[in-house]
């Protein structure tokens, strides 16, 4: 079984923030390459998930609340979060035989990078930096 991952990005729907409303992650992520990523993924009917800073592995059908960057920033991810995040990763992953990253290289944040090195799973995890890599 396959699914595509791409990392949270920091753009957010401002709309939601403190009404306790849960959306699915299509809702929430405004940032144009998040959006195109989902756009892609749906338009080719899989599995898909965001890897959240602050939820971890985060499918596309799964509703939760908005987060701010206080605790949603790769920037501030600490080492026991960043253990956490790897251990979500591996646990909410592991149904899946194929796991591809999509990134920017530009933009793939250390944190990520590292997860993807210390993850159980990252023998199963091929990296991908372009949309027609989803099929």
């Amino acid at each position: 079984m396959r699914i595509y991952v791409t990392h949270c990005a920091a753009k957010k729907d401002d709309s939601l923030k403190g009404t306790g409303r849960q959306v699915t992650p299509d809702r929430l992520y405004t940032a144009g390459p998040t959006q195109r990523f989902i756009r892609r993924c749906n338009g080719r009917v899989v599995r898909w998930a965001i890897f959240s800073d602050h939820y971890g592995v985060w499918f596309s059908n799964e509703p939760r609340e908005w987060y701010g960057d206080d605790v949603g920033d790769p920037n501030r991810v600490m080492e026991p979060k960043f253990w956490e995040l790897v251990g979500n990763f591996d646990e909410r992953l592991q149904r899946f035989d194929e796991i591809y990253f999509y990134y920017n290289p530009g933009r793939f944040h250390p944190v990520y990078k590292r997860l993807l090195e210390e993850a159980v799973l990252k023998d199963r995890v091929v990296r991908i930096t372009h949309l027609w890599d989803i099929v």
